[in-house]
């Protein structure tokens, strides 16, 4: 028994069997493992750029960014005015608009994926080419990174929902449907203000003090340019999505071969011209207070966006701008000439009065402070500065003339709006009168104020002047608006409008009026993200790759070029795949159409942009009805 006792205390203390084996394996396998793997980790933590040979980084991320916010905006614009389509037909019980918004949301569905896609392939660049700056945000922002997620997967199953339980919640359920759109845009604003948090803090970084990993986020989103951004991009989005779906409109009409496509399509593209213009006049006050903001944060950053080498850019932005304004309103003003009869010969002699004001205001717009001149063009005229032209150089002459080509343009709307139309009321002539001469006053305190600005200190201008402009045109147009709208309430048509007639160019108006805002939105998102130069959070992380400087003008507007076409040609993807059932349910019927006695002429089939005066002939004559003239 003393043998035994003394020889269990020994057995317990010796290693078993399977201790030595779990030992031998760590020692020749997991332990290399474990180390290669620290090893990797501490390797990882040094690495802080990558590369792409021949491309480069930063050039592949500006693409798939680009494309990427691009197809967000037209994502999240779309379905703000779909469902208010839908909610104008469900209140007034016009089929034609559910249908539209149906139309809408299809495209909607065929850009969700493309959109995704791109969304994917842009975060796993930034973690394998940027890993340092994404630790860093990644550290600060990551509980805004699961409310993204839920974010995402919410409105996923809410647009599933609402796009394919649109014929089953008719009626009764329509307040079903209705409610699942609203909850369709509030997820996709939160999709938008979310990420917005992440690229502003990147301009306008905060202190981020100790706190829970929820306080710190949240001080880092709210940044001194977070919420300038996000209504900037709201309406902006809201401006893609108007005049894409224009666009489309267009496209069809010129592809149409019924009378009843060409009316509906006529129809679809004024309402998306009309969303794109709607949301095109207060763009630039949100624009305005956006830049208010990043100077109050820091000069410096404003200097390099308006007087440094990125203020010809803004000149290349007027540009844009004001073709977008010309195009928006002849689309308006061809809508009164061909479809409202008699309308040409009353307003012919506004619609002039419009375009010298607009084209005088444009080329105010687009004159650059210094002019590019040689030594012996800068000694005649004694500078860089021109003698007579420099004075419209400065943003107090600018403010002024983009004030008033946002006020002829809502002239435009409103008096689209009235052709064809006899007010009754018996205020009538007295409210006419009001408006025309607050309109009057409005114009010319508006001018006065630039004038003026050009001789008070800068500060002045900018919190007084300025902001006093802006209030002028908006109080112009919200009382405008509900007073025109209560008058036609009561008139009296005169001239019934008359869908389909319009010209071939006003489609290819459209097309071109998507392509500038296209071309708008890359030219500013370069600027905006050039502002910050050698930093990727400014005054906080510098940039130490290869990339750290900001391109040149000339370089920066090739890639604005080739983001537009890349998005064009995907937008025209998903235009093809929105009509790929439309062809297919007409496949049945192609043999009818010889007999089908509303099939569009061959006068009428796409021509080169600009169509003929014969073609513009032949739309006018029809305006009573089809002629069959080629």
């Amino acid at each position: 028994m003393k043998d035994h006792g003394t020889d269990e205390p020994r057995r317990s203390r010796l290693p078993s069997t399977k201790f030595w084996a779990w030992s031998v394996l760590w020692t020749l396998v997991l332990l290399p493992t474990w180390v290669w793997a620290q090893d990797a980790a501490t390797q990882a933590m040094s690495v802080e750029y990558r590369d792409i040979p021949g491309i480069g980084s930063r050039n592949v991320i500006w693409v798939v960014a680009q494309q990427h916010l691009l197809l967000a905006g037209f994502v999240l614009g779309v379905p703000i005015f779909a469902w208010v389509c839908e909610l104008v037909g469900w209140k007034s019980n016009e089929a034609r608009y559910d249908k539209l918004a149906k139309e809408f949301t299809k495209l909607l569905t065929s850009a969700y994926a493309t959109t995704a896609l791109f969304g994917g392939i842009l975060l796993f660049l930034l973690i394998g080419l940027y890993p340092k700056l994404m630790a860093y945000l990644s550290d600060i922002f990551f509980p805004s990174f699961l409310a993204y997620c839920m974010l995402f997967l919410m409105e996923t199953a809410v647009l599933y929902m609402y796009w394919y339980g649109w014929d089953a919640m008719q009626g009764s359920k329509k307040w079903i449907h209705l409610s699942l759109g609203f909850l369709l845009n509030l997820f996709a604003l939160g999709i938008m203000i979310v990420p917005n948090s992440w690229a502003t803090f990147q301009a306008s970084p905060v202190v981020v003090g100790d706190g829970t990993a929820i306080e710190r986020a949240w001080a880092a989103m709210w940044n001194p340019t977070w919420w300038p951004v996000n209504i900037h991009r709201l309406i902006a989005n809201v401006v893609l999505g108007g005049f894409i779906c224009g666009a489309y409109a267009g496209i069809r009409y010129l592809l149409a071969t019924s009378r009843a496509e060409r009316e509906h399509y006529d129809w679809m593209g004024y309402v998306g011209n009309f969303i794109g213009v709607f949301g095109m006049l207060p763009l630039p006050f949100a624009g305005y207070w956006l830049m208010r903001e990043i100077y109050q944060y820091n000069q410096q950053m404003g200097i390099t966006l308006m007087g440094g080498f990125l203020a010809w850019l803004f000149i290349l932005q007027a540009m844009l701008i004001g073709v977008l304004f010309l195009g928006a309103n002849y689309y308006f003003w061809m809508g009164i000439t061909y479809r409202i009869p008699g309308s040409e010969q009353r307003y012919r002699r506004p619609v002039l009065a419009m375009l010298i004001v607009l084209m005088v205001c444009l080329g105010v717009w687009m004159t650059p402070h210094s002019l590019v001149a040689s030594l012996e063009e800068a000694r005649k005229m004694g500078g860089t500065h021109h003698p007579l032209l420099g004075v419209f150089g400065v943003m107090s002459a600018k403010m002024t003339v983009s004030n008033l080509m946002i006020l002829v343009t809502f002239m435009s709307f409103i008096m689209y709006w009235r052709a064809g139309k006899q007010e009754t009321a018996a205020w009538a002539r007295v409210a006419k009168s009001v408006m025309g001469a607050l309109l009057v006053i409005a114009g010319i305190a508006v001018i006065v104020l630039g004038v003026w600005g050009y001789f008070v200190p800068a500060i002045i201008r900018i919190n007084y002047f300025s902001v006093a402009q802006v209030l002028i045109v908006l109080f112009i147009m919200l009382t405008f608006t509900p007073l025109t709208a209560v008058l036609m309430k009561s008139a009296r048509t005169t001239t019934e409008m008359v869908w389909g007639q319009m010209p071939i160019r006003a489609a290819y108006c459209l097309v071109s009026n998507a392509v500038m805002v296209i071309l708008l939105m890359s030219l500013m998102g370069y600027a905006r993200s050039s502002s910050r130069v050698h930093w990727h959070i400014y005054g906080v992380m510098r940039d130490t790759s290869d990339y750290a400087y900001s391109p040149a003008l000339g370089y920066a507007a090739a890639f604005m070029s080739l983001n537009t076409f890349v998005f064009c040609l995907l937008v025209a993807f998903i235009f093809w795949v929105a009509t790929m059932g439309d062809a297919g349910k007409k496949g049945p019927e192609q043999g009818q159409r010889e007999q089908d006695p509303a099939r569009v002429p061959e006068g009428m089939m796409p021509a080169m942009a600009g169509g003929s005066p014969g073609k513009d002939h032949h739309a006018r004559a029809q305006v009573s009805g089809w002629d069959g003239v080629s």
